[in-house]
């Protein structure tokens, strides 16, 4: 995960027309975003497009980068706003609740002997994760995967610091 200053640079570099910085800043969010995307819309075609357009807005409105102090939250803000603006277009009904988000889990090892150990703890987790509620499931994911601060994360789904 990158780091905020280095997101910080990465928003000056695009701001330069730099494709190489936005490439990084993809890779870097791209398979959050969707999967933060994908508990909204509950549909992965739906999710592709939905961080897609967040992408294309990002690149349209390079100039403006440096100016957002957060951009790590602006991402994930970008993404929900745009799933629930793509839910309404599809006259769907549907507001974004945190009690309907599904949470998965991934290991961040990848050697072999590493894989092994963490194979049975990580279902351990996942099983008492899974006993969570809803909206706990959500949060747990949002800090302890995506690395956002209890204030961006209460920010984010709408309830106080406290409740996180």
């Amino acid at each position: 995960m990158l780091t905020t200053a280095a997101v910080k640079e990465l928003a000056n570099q695009i701001a330069l027309h730099d494709g190489k910085a936005y490439q990084v800043l993809f890779c870097e969010y791209h398979p959050r975003l969707l999967q933060f995307a994908h508990s909204i819309s509950h549909s992965r075609e739906a999710a592709e497009e939905i961080v897609s357009d967040v992408f294309i807005k990002i690149w349209n409105k390079r100039q403006s980068l440096p100016e957002i102090e957060n951009l790590h939250l602006y991402l994930y803000i970008s993404t929900k706003n745009q799933a629930i603006n793509y839910l309404t277009r599809q006259n769907r009904e549907k507001t974004f609740s945190p009690d309907e988000v599904v949470v998965e889990l991934r290991s961040i090892y990848y050697d072999p002997e590493q894989l092994l150990i963490t194979a049975e703890m990580l279902r351990l987790l996942q099983i008492a994760i899974s006993q969570l509620p809803p909206r706990c499931q959500l949060i747990f994911k949002l800090v302890k995967e995506d690395g956002l601060k209890y204030r961006e994360v209460a920010e984010l789904i709408g309830v106080s610091i406290k409740t996180v």
